[in-house]
């Protein structure tokens, strides 16, 4: 069974969701579609919305990367617009959300409150508190490269509910199989239980 990569930037990956830049063509691919808190156009995001809503078709999984960064130069109150305005797409639509955060967790939890559908944290590499309040909430985890190294966030992955984790390797440039290796190693299971797993979890998301 293929390795699934639940959040990619190589177009030239067949099993798993790419993620569409903003402005860019629809792929043949499985994908996701959103308005990075980083490409917010503040002066004209309604277009970035029309585009957004324009680009769903049969094979987009879910509504993303979208939410809430501190980083970036755009007011958090527009951010705050945006990402409700994709949550609600995103129930339109019956789609689960593949959410960005940066130094903004604890906002998020109100906003998963407004959605119907799953939201998935990517690239989630943060302390277990922070991992905890998340999946108290119901949000779900996606872990990627940083699993392979850093031995807190391994900690953390231990402690997450396998029916609650997803992985990616997002933009880095290494082979997903390594990380399933070394998930299976830290949760003592096998391979194909991890693999098994992850195919219920989309399951479950994509169907709310």
């Amino acid at each position: 069974m293929p390795y699934f990569d639940f959040h990619h930037h190589k177009i030239n990956i067949s099993n798993g969701i790419y993620n569409l830049e903003l402005f860019q063509t629809v792929p043949e691919v499985l994908f996701s579609v959103g308005i990075h808190p980083k490409d917010i156009d503040e002066n004209n995001f309604i277009q970035q919305i029309e585009w957004l809503k324009a680009s769903i078709n049969e094979n987009c999984f879910a509504i993303g990367e979208c939410g809430l960064d501190s980083m970036v130069a755009v007011t958090a109150e527009i951010q705050n617009e945006v990402f409700l305005e994709q949550i609600n797409i995103a129930n339109e639509f019956k789609k689960p959300l593949i959410i960005h955060c940066v130094k903004r967790f604890s906002e998020l939890i109100p906003f998963r409150k407004k959605s119907d559908f799953p939201m998935i944290l990517h690239g989630f590499n943060k302390k277990q508190t922070v991992a905890d309040s998340l999946l108290s909430n119901n949000f779900y985890l996606s872990f990627g490269k940083a699993v392979l190294y850093n031995l807190s966030l391994q900690n953390t992955l231990k402690s997450a509910p396998l029916d609650k984790i997803f992985l990616e390797t997002d933009d880095a440039d290494f082979n997903i199989e390594e990380l399933y290796r070394k998930v299976a190693e830290i949760k003592k299971i096998s391979l194909e239980n991890l693999q098994d797993q992850i195919s219920v979890n989309l399951e479950t998301i994509k169907n709310g």
